[in-house]
């Protein structure tokens, strides 16, 4: 079990703030100034192909990694080293290795999340896929090696399920996560296939999925019909996790080691489910989701047509819902896991991307909405880039 000790929250962020926007046909970057009030869009870059994460280094603050599938060249990885002004490819992006003739291999459809390493490792990233597998780079997203004790582990493979499983984009390996404290302490999810956790670099790797439900019918016990959307670590406090899972809202405390589902506190006609989940950078109790009907409807819709996001501010014993500025009816739009983020600011500023191609920010932690931008292709991905403190 990893130390249990707080992390050093930094000081709330000054500068201007640029979100960072992947689209079913190409990417954004979306600038505002510092009192996040007015915006501007940047033509389309990679018009055409479908970008599913666009994230900036932390370390550098000026690469960028983009996992793309294009037409021609299928899944890669692109990597701008001057904020998106030039790009290159990946000399060998995610990819399974081939196995001999006559066995059944695997092969990347699309590479959907993207992680950089821990602060001390210049150079380090990690990708999840579709269909599920994990990778790595150590040159900066230029060549990626596989985790083959994930990806090719018998058990790991049973537990992934077959690419027929999941929602119709494929099954995926997303919710790449690294304690701030300890570069050797990785989790990741699976959908499906459960939450996971390694203590050494990920050498080996601990299911952690006690608490958590699945859908009515299935055994709970077979890690297979575990379907988390969206994991994340608390910034202030990486003892503690939070869960967006396809059977509720869940919350960890790692001394604990069981997830407790606090989305039963969501109002009954709302119901707690989702895919995004966002957290405050300085506030171990404050989560932000932003729920989906959970019926028969396919794919996903606001429920009732009226889109609002919850906030709780007290670790998930009660939530309020923020709809000030969204549309009051028939707005049938949802949004996907990674659309959904927050700034360091003070107060935090919150920003959404919709399945209809519109932007949605609040410069007040929730409690009032404005839509920032318009017209864009269904938006996969929404993450934000600092340009200053």
């Amino acid at each position: 079990m990893p130390r249990s000790t707080m992390a050093t929250s930094p000081q709330p962020a000054t500068g201007s703030v640029a979100l960072l926007i992947g689209t079913r046909k190409g990417a954004f970057i979306l600038r505002g100034d510092r009192t996040r009030r007015t915006w501007k869009l940047s033509a389309p870059m990679f018009l055409g192909h479908i970008v599913h994460h666009l994230v900036l280094d932390p370390r550098d603050r000026r690469t960028l990694l983009m996992a793309c599938r294009t037409g021609h060249l299928g899944p890669t990885v692109f990597r701008s080293t001057d904020f998106g002004k030039t790009w290159k490819e990946a000399t060998k992006p995610p990819a399974f290795p081939k196995v001999p003739e006559g066995q059944q291999g695997r092969a990347v459809d699309h590479v959907f999340w993207l992680t950089p390493g821990h602060m001390s490792q210049p150079g380090t990233w990690y990708a999840g896929t579709s269909p599920q597998g994990l990778f790595r780079s150590n040159d900066g997203g230029v060549t990626w090696e596989p985790f083959s004790y994930i990806n090719d582990d018998p058990q790991y493979r049973e537990w992934m399920g077959s690419v027929q499983d999941g929602t119709p984009d494929g099954p995926k390996l997303h919710s790449i996560l690294i304690d701030p404290r300890d570069p050797g302490h990785l989790y990741f999810a699976m959908s499906g296939g459960g939450v996971h956790e390694s203590v050494d670099g990920g050498q080996t790797w601990t299911t952690i999925v006690q608490g958590l439900e699945v859908v009515e019918g299935f055994d709970a016990a077979t890690i297979t019909f575990h379907d988390p959307h969206c994991v994340r670590l608390c910034p202030s406090n990486p003892d503690r996790l939070y869960q967006q899972n396809h059977c509720g809202i869940y919350r960890m405390d790692r001394s604990e080691g069981r997830w407790i589902r606090i989305g039963k506190n969501m109002p009954k006609n709302i119901g707690d489910i989702g895919f995004p989940m966002v957290l405050h950078p300085d506030d171990t109790d404050t989560a932000w989701v932003f729920p989906m009907d959970g019926s028969t409807v396919w794919p996903r819709v606001s429920p009732g047509g009226k889109p609002a996001a919850y906030v709780t501010r007290n670790g998930g014993k009660t939530w309020t819902r923020q709809d000030k500025g969204f549309p009051r009816a028939n707005a049938w739009w949802t949004v996907k896991r990674q659309a959904m983020t927050a700034d360091a600011h003070q107060p935090v500023g919150l920003y959404l991307g919709t399945t209809s191609g519109e932007i949605w920010a609040s410069r007040t932690e929730g409690s009032t909405w404005v839509c920032i931008a318009r017209h864009l292709p269904e938006i996969y991905s929404v993450e934000v880039a600092g340009l200053g403190r």
